[in-house]
This record gives C-alpha cells, structure tokens and sequence, in this order.
C-alpha cells in the first residue's frame, strides 16, 4: 500500500511531470528524424533533464487554528464548564470568589479582546483544568474531611486557588486595558498630528 501511494505522488511530482514534458519533445524529435538511430537515449535523456531541473515537492504547511478559532473552542469549553459549576455545592466563600473569577473570565472571553497566544494559553488552561480540577478537588476532599479531625479545612485550599487564578486573569485585563490606553493615545497623537 505504502510503495502505491508512493508511486501515485511520484506520478503526480512536478518532476515527472517535467520529465515527461521534456520526454514527449524527446519523441517529437524523433518523429523529425532529428534524434536518429539514438532516438531512446535521446527519449531517456531529456526526461532525466527535465525530472532534474523541475523544483522540488514542498508538503503543504499544516493548518493550525487561529486566535479566533481556539477563542471560539474555548468559549464552548467554558460553556461546559459553567454548566458543571452551576451543580457543584460550594461554601459562600469560595462561591463569591468563583463567580469573581467567572465574570473577569467571562469577559475576557468577549471576541475582539484576547488574541495573544499566551493569553489564550492561560485562559485555555484556566477553563479546560485548572478551575474544574481545584473544584473537583475539593469536593473529593471535603468528603474525606468529615471523617478527619483536625484536618485544614478545604474550602481555604479552593479559595486559594482560586485567588490565584482570579489573580492571573486580572493580570490578562490589566495588559489588555494598558495596549488599549497605549492604542488610544497614539491614535490621539495621529488624529491631532494630522491637522498640522
């Protein structure tokens, strides 16, 4: 199967391609009476010249999702997520800090705000693990905690977790607000130039 799907590609190659072009004015001389009693070296070799000078096979460059492609994946995945989070019981505490964490992700969301690769990064690991795993977590560990006495409670473990990626997408917001402020201001500086 290998040696077939081999041979079609050679087949259809730029250099056989050339090679066979050259080849047939090969024949066409022959026709002429040009290429006389060598007639096949004459065949022969000008499809060996034409297979050399034709440019090599380039495979095709793999197509890889676009910041607008992975956004819109990662806001299906954070549908999902909301979905799951809205039946987990959770103590007040840790629930006021995931619905902070919930509204800035939510935002930061929005098409036409993140389209920094790292950022996407962030996000995607944010929603796809980090959030479900410090949730799962818990409540795995809040179970076992009832038979343990004297244990750190779990719910100051989650709240911790989830300050610290509250505090990694603020972070987010925070160079997302700076590049628009930059953007403005040279814009000002564009707009008010262009009167002088």
């Amino acid at each position: 199967m290998a040696t077939s799907n081999r041979f079609l590609r050679y087949a259809e190659s730029r250099k056989n391609l050339t090679g066979s072009a050259a080849g047939l004015a090969g024949l066409a001389l022959t026709l002429t009476g040009a290429a006389g009693a060598l007639w096949p070296l004459v065949v022969v070799g000008l499809y060996a010249a034409g297979a050399l000078i034709a440019p090599p096979e380039h495979p095709d460059t793999p197509h890889f999702p676009d910041a607008g492609e992975q956004l819109e994946a990662l806001r299906t995945d954070f549908t999902a997520l909301r979905a799951y989070l809205a039946e987990v019981e959770l103590p007040p505490a840790p629930r006021e800090r995931l619905t902070a964490l919930d509204a800035l992700v939510e935002a930061l969301l929005e098409p036409g705000w993140v389209s920094d690769p790292d950022h996407l990064h962030v996000l995607a690991r944010a929603v796809r693990q980090d959030i479900p795993e410090s949730v799962d977590t818990f409540v795995r560990t809040r179970w076992w905690s009832r038979f343990t006495a004297g244990a750190e409670a779990p719910e100051s473990h989650l709240e911790r977790q989830l300050a610290a990626l509250h505090e990694e997408a603020t972070r987010i917001a925070t160079a997302l607000q700076e590049a628009e402020e930059i953007r403005q201001h040279i814009h000002t500086e564009y707009v008010e130039g262009r009167g002088n």
